[in-house]
């Protein structure tokens, strides 16, 4: 599969996979614990073996046949369809360079979808840019992980997308990735919703390093997605600043926490494979790898 600068982050999470953390409905026999068990010990279906796969649901007798190795898939297990929406708004933008918001989302994006593909879930993306969103639908077909890494990589990040409607419709489980500075309540509302239906709601909030550690001396912070917003920072309001964005941060954890939505911080910096574990863990270190 064709990676580009992704590789070592694919070798990186490589064996990582993404355990439901409830019970999934129904569905087409898969790798999570489905809400509907059958009656019946047989298998339903079989799939290539991944590496991390239980070797205990390994056919040894298809394989003594057919020289493949398959794995066994059960009718009271159920696949989980997956989509990860990315902020692609101008905000993203901040501040440039290898290390700003954009990349490091983009590198999460593919690091996740790559998870969930080896879980043998389908992954799908919707990337809210402009003029439009961009969609793959979740699938699970060899490629699919490239595919939304060259999306991703084709999208330049500018204006103010809406990130809420990419909700509307959305598989089983979501991970939303942005810096949470645009359509904030509307989103949450979404994922809130998402997670009463039954499904599975994560966000990942991208912080940049420069946002928490302001270049000092007289200057104005302007607003990406609205340039005619300017606020002074001076070494006056600087401090006024940084304590205002931590009391953000830290309401902003709550409010999703509290409505079932896991929510993780991840810096602009930081190695996009940390951020991934960090995502696929459960309550109690639940993830494999």
């Amino acid at each position: 599969m064709a990676v580009g600068p992704y590789g070592a982050l694919l070798e990186a999470v490589r064996g990582v996979r993404w355990p439901a953390r409830r019970a999934v409905a129904g569905g087409a026999p898969g790798a999570h614990l489905a809400r509907s068990r059958g009656v019946a010990t047989e298998f339903a279906e079989y799939r290539p073996y991944r590496q991390g796969d239980d070797p205990r649901r390994v056919d040894w007798k298809l394989l003594a046949r057919s020289d493949r190795t398959f794995v066994r898939l059960a009718p009271d297990r159920a696949v989980l369809p997956t989509l990860v929406v990315v902020d692609a708004s101008a905000s993203m933008d901040f501040p440039g360079g290898r290390d700003g918001k954009w990349p490091a989302a983009r590198r999460i994006a593919v690091g996740t979808a790559a998870v969930v593909h080896a879980s043998g879930d389908p992954v799908g993306v919707a990337i809210a840019a402009v003029p439009g969103a961009v969609r793959l639908p979740p699938r699970t077909r060899r490629g699919v992980v490239a595919e939304i890494a060259r999306t991703l990589d084709a999208v330049s990040p500018g204006g103010n997308a809406p990130l809420a409607e990419l909700l509307a419709g959305a598989p089983a489980r979501v991970l939303v990735i942005t810096d949470c500075l645009g359509d904030l309540g509307a989103l949450h509302a979404a994922a809130r919703g998402h997670v009463a239906s039954g499904g599975d709601a994560h966000l990942v909030h991208v912080v940049a390093r420069a946002e928490l550690d302001p270049p000092r001396g007289a200057t104005f912070a302007t607003d990406p997605e609205d340039p005619s917003v300017r606020r002074p920072l001076t070494d006056e309001t600087r401090a006024a600043y940084l304590d205002a964005f931590a009391a953000w941060r830290a309401d902003t954890a709550r409010a999703w926490r509290d409505d079932g939505v896991a929510y993780h911080v991840a810096m602009d910096d930081e190695p996009a494979e940390m951020v991934v574990r960090r995502v696929v863990v459960l309550p109690g270190g639940g993830a494999r790898a």
